[in-house]
């Protein structure tokens, strides 16, 4: 089995990320290449999918065109949080007829079939429309102990999208406008068997992760591990065996530069992994308390090169036009070429969101 060195490794998880000096250029390319970016709202300096965005495409990027890309060209579609390039649509249907797979939800939705027809008929005539924009003609209410006691519209719209029935055309604010999947989605689509889109998307996840472990902890929504896809390999100070991309191991060029990640970015998501291969710990601590944070409410990790070597905790203050550092926390010592570097990169992230100063 080939053996890889840590270094080689992440080498290879930076490159997939396309996190090295040689740039992606076009937004849409670059979705499918990394093949999602993350929803989050939380914008302390930007929302997580813009700053994964800013961090690949630089300051060419706009988040007006992701909008665009989603709502307009239909190039991108929103699915349970994630934006995907829409030419894998057709992965996420795969099992679509079978949904929901959870019998308490099916029996809910057969009591509830004339609700459904019922919202399918409104989009028809109004859509695109926010679940509060839909009337609830549900005849029995989904019982839950959570937050979706209750919120019929809500759950209705969450079978209906798993079922490939409805889909997200697009966000007022926060809120999701929701349209009849056929005219958000290609026609058209050829649906592949849940073990083929299941492998299909493995693939995928392995191209844009580079290296990944075969078996692992279940997370919800976007898996970290890859299944049997790719070539074994082990790499050094690491247990048990990890899957690399084929393509990964045929590239020898690695051109290093410097960037801060969002807390969600995939190169540090899947936090053991982060620890294994880079030695790099990090929370996200936006739900502690104040005088229990090590690093900050929203702290970027920052990659130099193929290391991340530290933190950085500053928020935009869009009503002083000022982006406030209140710490770069160094894990590794910073070089003066790196102190430079992290310098000029703040220089770039203030002036992409459009603040004046930097108050450090």
């Amino acid at each position: 089995m080939l053996r890889l060195t840590r270094q080689q490794a992440r080498r290879i998880a930076v490159r997939a990320q396309l996190l090295t000096a040689d740039r992606p250029t076009e937004l849409v390319t670059m979705v499918h290449d990394l093949t999602l970016l993350q929803i989050d709202p939380t914008a302390a300096i930007a929302p997580s999918a813009d700053l994964v965005a800013w961090s690949r495409l630089g300051a060419s990027y706009q988040p007006a065109s992701l909008r665009q890309a989603v709502e307009e060209e239909r190039t991108l579609f929103e699915y349970n949080a994630l934006i995907r390039p829409t030419s894998d649509v057709a992965l996420y249907l795969a099992g679509a007829a079978e949904q929901p797979t959870w019998e308490k939800a099916r029996e809910w939705m057969r009591k509830n079939d004339g609700f459904r027809r019922d919202i399918l008929d409104v989009l028809g005539e109004r859509g695109p429309l926010t679940s509060r924009d839909i009337p609830d003609t549900s005849t029995e209410p989904w019982a839950s102990t959570g937050w979706s006691n209750a919120r019929n519209v809500a759950k209705m719209l969450d079978c209906l999208i798993a079922r490939g029935e409805v889909a997200i055309a697009g966000r007022v604010g926060r809120e999701r406008k929701w349209d009849l999947a056929e005219r958000v989605y290609p026609t058209g689509l050829v649906i592949p068997s849940v073990e083929e889109a299941t492998r299909l998307k493995n693939e995928r996840r392995l191209r844009s992760l580079g290296i990944a472990r075969a078996k692992g902890t279940e997370v919800p929504v976007e898996p970290w591990i890859v299944g049997d896809v790719g070539e074994p390999v082990e790499v050094e100070d690491t247990k048990g065996e990890w899957r690399v991309d084929p393509a990964a191991l045929e590239a020898d060029d690695f051109t290093p530069r410097t960037a801060f990640l969002s807390p969600f970015d995939r190169l540090i998501h899947n936090r053991p992994r982060a620890e294994e291969l880079f030695d790099f710990e990090y929370t996200l601590e936006m739900y502690k308390p104040a005088a229990k944070r090590r690093w900050g409410y929203f702290a970027l990790p920052i990659l130099s090169g193929d290391q991340l070597v530290g933190k950085l905790d500053a928020i935009a203050d869009r009503k002083a036009s000022v982006l406030r550092v209140n710490a770069i926390h160094e894990d590794i010592a910073f070089t003066r070429k790196t102190s430079k570097a992290v310098q000029a990169e703040l220089e770039s992230l203030a002036e992409w969101i459009g603040l004046a100063d930097i108050q450090q």
